[in-house]
């Protein structure tokens, strides 16, 4: 396995990279007085700022200069407190997109961004936009994690639409922003405008998308000077309450909290949450799992979806796992049953530490403590109960360095740690990362070094893994091969998130795309993949696959795809039948899938898709097919209502069922799925949120009575006599669920919210598979309905406007 240290090696080959010869530069002005954020341009600090103008298009054509109507000017100044922008974005006020929108989701309004890189390294963005509506969005950026919505900062912005098109004025206060004041000669800027009617984009300094990374096509802020930024420390301070309402039983919490953020220098940050509060997690949409690995969900808690890009590197942290169910189940003994096990842990408390100095090191850490869980044991026979701890107190810790070079290349090592107290299993992960292109931004090496050393009672169990691709990243024609390994003993399952391992595979993807337009085409892109899957232990192969893809945007802004996979002869799944050694043949699969968009800057719109899937094989009779359809309806700016409904049928699905002894039984089964959603938002203003979502989920799974043995060859028998009816449990299914989520939020002050939530929820899980649709959901509202309401108030202090009172 000497491949993956391709990626190191590359290293010491690699020369500095420089996107264009010349860069715009706009000179800043100190502002004598700070302009008011009101939306219009009449503080003396504009009359005389210099301009930054002449915007070049870079979707969905380059190089496409904008023209007198729609020009964009935009002006900067400064002081110890903040930057300030102001830009006049002209346009044909009846032409201007204005949906109102929640903070974060661009919706169907025009924007303008304002994106800033005080250190100057092309890789590391922050990124401030302000819609037409008035509503914000922000993010940070670098080529590791693309942009990450999940950060938020506490900004001011005002718009105001004018005769002649709309005028944005923005406050970014230093706290914002991670920089050297040592070294502020230079910051790397770019101004962004959207036109949402026809997806056009233009910037201040040109981009070309056909080569490199955005970063590199930054122009320069110059003439910063003499800063004195104030204290970087802002506090969360917040209560809330939840009333739980589940089958007669009431609870009733109160809490109260603190998260802090603290500027530990111009460049380093410390998040803290003191005392967490995540009762405003939303549902989970939770779906039938008969696959052989675990469910997962996106993260919904706020502290652990914001600043983490270092924290991503070499894919070894899934936050979910701070927090989540215990590791253990109670050990029982005859005459003993489970009565009370936890669904969570709590967190107790979560700290990160992260920042990047002006040369481009990376530093972050992150620490938290989960609370001891206990499960409630009872003898059925005498009553007596006991609790035995199924999750000890554990803390979870992350390091990670990370350097950066040449604008385009990062080299890093990351560790994370689970320590569990007594005799519960601790885990170490430790990778080194690196992502190389070279001079010119044409070609690119990503390399990954893994181990992992789990701590049992039975010793220490040590595992590696790699990964290595080389792509060229320029033009229109791209390719890439790929390799990744894993041995049969690499976890990273305490705090990441790993499917499986013992994996031995090999990729390679062609895919051409286009940068301009083109016939019909706004934009299409084609892509075709091959890949070559074994065991790392034994070498042994495991199938083939290749396959094409397409996609577009028409210029009438209709989106159309579609892919085809083949994955031809025998393909050996050592995973379906869970037991080690014993594998499943399925042989010569294809299935197709093909979607469209129709042009959602209308008021009405529809979103569909349908695909099938089958087995060219011998003795089967399997075949899938699944589709969905939704509108999406506008009714104006500040009310809109989506409706998605989507069917997945499986005639002839074959696959595990249970484990008699030594006998893997399989069974042939028809499975159904129904889910559909409705969402609804009113958004008053920019800071006052109506939202709406209903979600139905219903799957079955009704097994033909004859089930099958699984061989040591990897087929099935029916000699062996297993049926539904002898095995020890009925294996159909019927399984659905109801969630219900209005919300209110109100964003009183910057950065201090009041948000009100109501939720309820439902579950069924029977064997009534041949139930209909509307019998199920009738049973379904049977159950009991498990209501919550909460309640939370956080109110923004900066502790800079704190001294200030106090000085006064």
């Amino acid at each position: 396995m000497k491949l993956p240290f391709l990626s190191i090696i590359m290293l010491s080959i690699c020369i500095s990279a420089t996107a264009q010869e010349t860069k715009k530069q706009l000179q800043i002005e100190r502002a004598e007085e700070a302009p008011k954020i009101d939306g219009f341009l009449d503080d003396p600090v504009w009359a005389n700022a210099q301009e930054a103008g002449d915007f070049i298009q870079f979707r969905p054509d380059m190089g496409v200069k904008e023209n007198l109507e729609n020009r964009t000017v935009v002006k900067m100044a400064y002081d110890n407190t903040a930057l300030y922008i102001s830009a006049h974005l002209y346009d044909d006020p009846t032409k201007i997109s204005k949906q109102l929108s929640s903070r974060d989701n661009f919706g169907n309004a025009d924007f303008f961004g304002f994106i800033v890189n005080p250190n100057n390294d092309a890789q590391n963005d922050t990124e401030f936009f302000v819609f037409a509506s008035g509503t914000q969005a922000d993010a940070i950026s670098n080529p590791s994690v693309g942009e990450d919505f999940g950060w938020n900062s506490v900004w001011s912005s005002a718009v105001e639409i004018v005769d002649d098109g709309w005028i944005v004025e923005m406050k970014i206060p230093y706290r914002c922003l991670r920089f050297d004041n040592n070294n502020i000669e230079t910051w790397g800027i770019q101004f962004h405008r959207s036109f949402r009617r026809d997806e056009t984009q233009y910037t201040w300094n040109p981009i070309d998308i056909s080569k490199g990374i955005i970063g590199l096509y930054h122009g320069e802020l110059n003439g910063l000077n003499d800063l004195d930024p104030p204290t970087r420390l802002s506090l969360y301070p917040f209560v809330s309450t939840v009333q739980n309402n589940f089958d007669g039983v009431y609870e009733s919490n109160f809490n109260a909290g603190l998260d802090v953020k603290y500027g530990l220098t111009e460049n380093f940050t410390l998040d803290a949450t003191l005392i967490p509060d995540f009762s405003q997690a939303g549902f989970d949409n939770i779906t039938l799992n008969l696959g052989p690995f675990e469910q997962t969900f996106s993260e919904q808690r706020q502290f652990f979806t914001e600043g983490i890009d270092l924290f991503s590197k070499g894919n070894l942290f899934f936050s979910r796992r701070v927090g989540s169910a215990p590791i253990t189940d109670p050990v029982t003994s005859e005459n003993e049953e489970v009565v009370d096990f936890p669904e969570s842990v709590k967190v107790l408390n979560a700290i990160k530490i992260s920042g990047r100095t002006g040369n481009g090191l990376g530093l972050g850490f992150f620490n938290s403590f989960t609370e001891k869980a206990e499960a409630t044991i009872e003898n059925i026979v005498s009553g007596d109960r006991r609790r035995e701890v199924v999750e000890p107190l554990t803390n979870y810790n992350i390091m990670v360095v990370d350097q950066q070079f040449n604008g385009n290349s990062s080299i890093g090592i990351i560790n994370t740690n689970v320590t569990r107290e007594g005799s519960f299993r601790d885990a170490n992960v430790t990778a080194i990362t690196s992502d190389i292109t070279n001079k010119r931004n044409t070609y690119q090496i990503r390399g990954d070094i893994k181990m992992s050393n789990i701590n049992l009672e039975s010793g220490t169990l040590t595992g590696f893994s790699t990964f290595v691709a080389a792509r060229k990243a320029h033009g229109n024609l791209r390719y890439s091969i790929d390799h990744s390994y894993a041995d049969t003993k690499f976890d990273p399952n305490d705090l990441g998130l790993q499917f499986r391992n013992n994996y031995n595979n090999l990729g390679i993807d062609i895919n051409y795309r286009t940068f301009e337009p083109s016939g019909i085409w706004n934009r299409y892109f084609a892509n075709f993949y091959v890949n070559y899957t074994m065991l790392a232990e034994p070498n042994t192969f495991t199938g083939f696959g290749l396959g094409l893809s397409a996609n577009g945007t028409t210029k009438k802004l209709y989106g159309i795809g579609g892919n085809i996979n083949l994955l031809p002869g025998k393909q050996y799944d050592y995973f379906e039948p869970r037991k080690a050694g014993s594998y499943f043949i399925r042989e010569n699969g294809v299935n197709f899938n093909g979607w469209f968009n129709s042009n959602n800057n209308k008021k009405v719109s529809i979103n569909a898709n349908i695909g099938a899937e089958s087995l060219l094989e011998d003795g089967r009779d399997y075949f899938d097919y699944w589709f969905g359809i939704g509108p999406q309806i506008r009714f104006n700016d500040k009310f809109m209502i989506s409706y998605f409904f989507s069917r997945d049928h499986y005639l002839g699905d074959r696959g595990y069922v249970t484990q008699v002894g030594d006998d893997v039984i399989f069974g042939d089964r028809d499975r159904e799925e129904i889910e559909q959603t409705f969402n609804a938002s009113y958004n008053f203003n920019p800071n006052h949120t109506l939202s709406l979502t209903l979600r139905n989920y219903w799957g079955t799974v009704d097994y033909d009575d004859q089930l099958f043995s699984l061989q040591d060859n990897g087929r099935v028998t029916n000699s062996t006599g297993y049926t539904t009816t002898n095995i020890p449990n009925n294996p159909d299914i019927n399984f659905s669920t109801w969630n219900f989520d209005l919300g209110y939020s109100w964003q009183f002050a910057p950065g201090s919210f009041v948000t009100a939530l109501y939720r309820n929820q439902l579950f069924n899980f029977d064997t009534a598979a041949r139930d209909s649709y509307t019998q199920s959901i009738d049973t379904l509202f049977k159950q009991p309905i498990n209501n919550v309401f909460s309640l939370k108030l956080q109110y923004f202090l900066d502790y800079n406007q704190i001294a200030g009172i106090f000085k006064k």
